[in-house]
């Protein structure tokens, strides 16, 4: 059911998501790795799980498995994963039976809930399937933030029917989640060669490195070449330092796959590297058209390491493989870039905040590198003076580049509005909305970070925009609004 506002142009839309405590993956846990000062107590409590004799150890495994097998997927095989990381703590003269092993894996596991904290900041895209729909509905996919314990960010999904007319239907997402098993990847010289220009890495050892890399390569391919190296190269005092950091800058670029039987709801895209070792936040995503015309998802989100943020590029044909590369460049070295569907004028765009204020626009160059920001706009109304930028990626409308904004306010309130950008000089606004779209109301004032509406991109359908948006970091809300009405209240700034 509809719900009207007297000063929000938007309308909301009655479902909701909350935070999902019940929502948990399984981490590695240590003890003593947890503490301030480390010494780890691994080959202590191996020892004592050791003297278990066998029917107490399988009974406590078996006790185990009951309890937590349910909310888990393949349990087992992560207990197994566990042990093998620890192994080096049991003595060379102990050989642990199966039961015992996977027991030792047990302790060494804990569970953490992804949305423990929060659950916001939701972007949509078209699900990849469309199958058995009534006529008028449209089946989406909802990126959404899970913040848990530490403040730490992962990336999950929901699924939700849009339409008939202003229907919107959550589909459930119970079920034990699973988080993106890491694979190998192919890496682009190009890119790779941005993120040393990046880091300053620019000597006889790095361009010895790339010289000899093919434009498409592998981990075997890079190690290859390392391997390569003259030897009077290798003697030099820098070489260990370079190539240290030319194995991280590798390192950075990965990939991830989900089984085919665990559904979209389910899946976890979890930090994997150590740039985003504390957090991947605010993932934008959008179905878009790369240089070639082939279309594929494409998601910004910000990488953060507990010092620095950088955005990274999150790329998939299915959304159960996904593909991640860091972004290089001035425009990547800030948080909420928002890639354009389809290149403009033949150039690939993104929408970009890189003083932390104003909106701008820059642009991928052909050193794989993307140019200084360019600033659109300005913050001018008094609902955004503190600071402006964009809630998603531009959206593609016959009036010209539809782009939903954030704007902050007195006391850091945070609401949502809109501007037109020409469908051929993206860099001109040509029209903006006077007020809020969206303002956050009595009952979502509340939470995690108050006072807050924030969307990381809706989409068009049936001739309306449908926006997933958070309310004070902690739940997601839905909101609809008819084009026509939304282009009509458009001024001209």
């Amino acid at each position: 059911m509809a719900v009207v506002t007297g000063r929000d142009l938007a309308t909301r839309l009655g479902p909701t998501l909350a935070p999902d405590a019940r929502r948990v993956i399984i981490k590695l846990f240590v003890p003593g790795e947890d503490a301030a000062l480390t010494r780890t107590r691994a080959a202590a409590l191996i020892d004592r799980i050791g003297l278990l004799g066998p029917d107490e150890t399988t009974g406590m495994l078996q006790d185990t498995l009951r309890r937590f097998a349910g909310r888990h997927h393949d349990l087992e095989a992560t207990f197994a994963h566990h042990y093998d990381l620890v192994r080096h703590r049991v003595r060379r003269h102990v050989d642990l039976p199966l039961p015992a092993r996977l027991l030792v894996g047990a302790y060494f596991s804990h569970e953490y809930a992804v949305e423990g904290a929060a659950l916001c900041n939701p972007s949509m895209a078209p699900h990849p399937d469309q199958s058995g729909l009534d006529t008028g509905q449209l089946r989406v996919v909802v990126s959404l933030r899970q913040i848990g314990e530490g403040h730490l960010s992962s990336i999950g999904f929901a699924t939700a029917l849009l339409g008939p007319g202003s229907d919107l239907t959550v589909v459930d997402r119970s079920g034990p989640l699973t988080v993106g098993r890491r694979i190998g990847t192919h890496h682009r010289r190009d890119l790779f060669a941005a993120g040393l220009t990046d880091e300053g890495c620019d000597n006889e050892v790095s361009a010895t490195v790339l010289d000899s890399l093919p434009e498409h390569f592998d981990d075997d391919d890079f190690e290859h070449a390392v391997a390569g190296l003259p030897t009077d190269l290798l003697t030099r005092t820098t070489t260990h330092r370079t190539l240290e950091e030319l194995r991280r800058a590798t390192r950075s670029a990965y990939a991830v796959t989900f089984p085919a039987d665990v559904p979209l709801h389910r899946r976890v895209l979890w930090p994997a590297t150590a740039a985003e070792s504390n957090g991947m936040e605010d993932a934008r995503f959008v179905w878009a058209h790369n240089e070639d015309g082939l279309p594929s998802y494409r998601a910004t989100y910000t990488a953060y390491d507990g010092r620095r943020i950088r955005s990274h590029l999150l790329a998939s044909d299915d959304l159960r493989r996904f593909e991640i590369t860091p972004l290089h460049g001035p425009a990547a070295a800030n948080k909420g870039m928002a890639l354009f569907p389809r290149p403009v004028g033949g150039r690939t765009l993104a929408l970009c905040r890189s003083d932390g204020e104003t909106i701008g626009l820059a642009a991928f160059d052909r050193h794989s590198r993307w140019q200084p920001v360019a600033p659109l706009r300005i913050p001018r109304r008094s609902w955004e003076l503190t600071q402006t930028g964009n809630c998603g990626s531009p959206i593609e409308t016959r009036f010209g580049w539809l782009v939903l904004t954030h704007g902050v306010g007195p006391m850091r309130a945070y609401a949502i509005g809109a501007l037109l950008l020409d469908l051929h000089q993206p860099h001109r606004v040509i029209a903006e909305l006077p007020r809020p779209l969206l303002t956050f109301d009595d009952t979502e004032r509340e939470g995690y970070v108050p006072n807050v509406v924030y969307s990381c991109g809706g989409l068009p359908h049936a001739g309306a925009l449908w926006l997933p948006y958070g309310a004070s970091d902690t739940r997601v809300g839905f909101a609809r609004v008819a084009l026509g009405t939304l282009i009509k209240a458009m001024e001209r700034p």
